[in-house]
């Protein structure tokens, strides 16, 4: 339903490659409740998804880039700002990306290359996305911006490896950023560490139906849709979450505290 929580608000949303992706269903939220936005993906995953289909549906256009470049990302925020007829209001970072789980590499035996390109994708992007934005000084004042991050940062998923350790760096940049752009202009950066979720990307993960089984029994509102979480998204680029900066914020219904659940204790009753 839309509240006109976004009215009169410009930004940018990375990463939507199909319908089933949290960035995908983020724009739409996003225009229901009134923002104007540009959408943006690597060239690779423009070609893999249908990301064209989506700014017709939100009357917008994509401009490419890679994340990792700084010179993509200066064009990334010429070309928006000129289509947007203004500064930017709030920017979503969805972008994430392991070789090593791609091609079934054990933590214990990464690709050290393949590593890195894991951190300069899902994390230092992230970083590179706000150090560009400072020094072109394209965000407003009291603007928002939204990295999703997960709870293996925090905690061992084996089958997570090293994309593990690049949402733990993610977390980071948004905490030192976070200081440093709250200090230069009331411009507040967090993270969404979300549910498990049925996007391309996560089911991609190997033995994620067990895992989200396991997370959606351990859960006491069970887990969080993408839907979902893009509500949430559009609630922290609001100003009603004007004073929330620095914060990793678990979307998850309840599992990142839940201990044990009476729907696991019963499968195990009788072993």
């Amino acid at each position: 339903m839309p509240e006109n929580l976004l009215k009169g608000k410009l930004g940018i949303i990375t990463g939507a490659l199909d319908e089933n992706s949290i960035a995908w269903k983020t724009a739409l939220k996003a225009k229901e409740q009134g923002a104007r936005f540009v959408l943006t993906n690597a060239p690779i995953a423009m070609r893999m998804g249908a990301i064209n289909d989506l700014a017709k549906e939100c009357d917008t256009i994509v401009i490419p880039a890679d994340a990792t470049s700084l010179e993509d990302i200066e064009k990334l925020y010429s070309e928006a700002k000129e289509y947007l007829g203004g500064d930017f209001d709030f920017i979503l970072h969805s972008i994430g990306m392991s070789p090593n789980i791609r091609k079934g590499r054990s933590y214990g035996d990464l690709n050290y290359d393949w590593a890195m390109k894991s951190y300069d994708v899902s994390a230092i992007s992230f970083h590179k996305m706000m150090q560009v934005a400072e020094k072109m000084d394209v965000m407003k004042e009291w603007g928002s911006i939204v990295g999703l991050s997960y709870i293996a940062a925090q905690r061992i998923f084996p089958f997570y490896t090293d994309m593990a350790d690049a949402k733990a760096l993610l977390e980071s940049i948004a905490r030192g950023y976070g200081y440093r752009f709250g200090k230069l202009k009331k411009v507040r950066v967090n993270t969404i560490s979300q549910s498990p979720t049925k996007t391309t990307a996560g089911t991609g993960i190997g033995g994620f139906d067990s895992f989200y089984n396991f997370a959606e029994s351990l859960s006491p509102l069970g887990n969080a849709s993408a839907e979902a979480c893009a509500d949430y998204i559009v609630t922290m680029f609001s100003d009603l979450t004007r004073m929330v900066t620095m914060q990793n914020l678990f979307h998850d219904g309840g599992y990142s505290f839940t201990g044990i659940s009476e729907d696991i204790m019963e499968k195990f009753k009788d072993l």
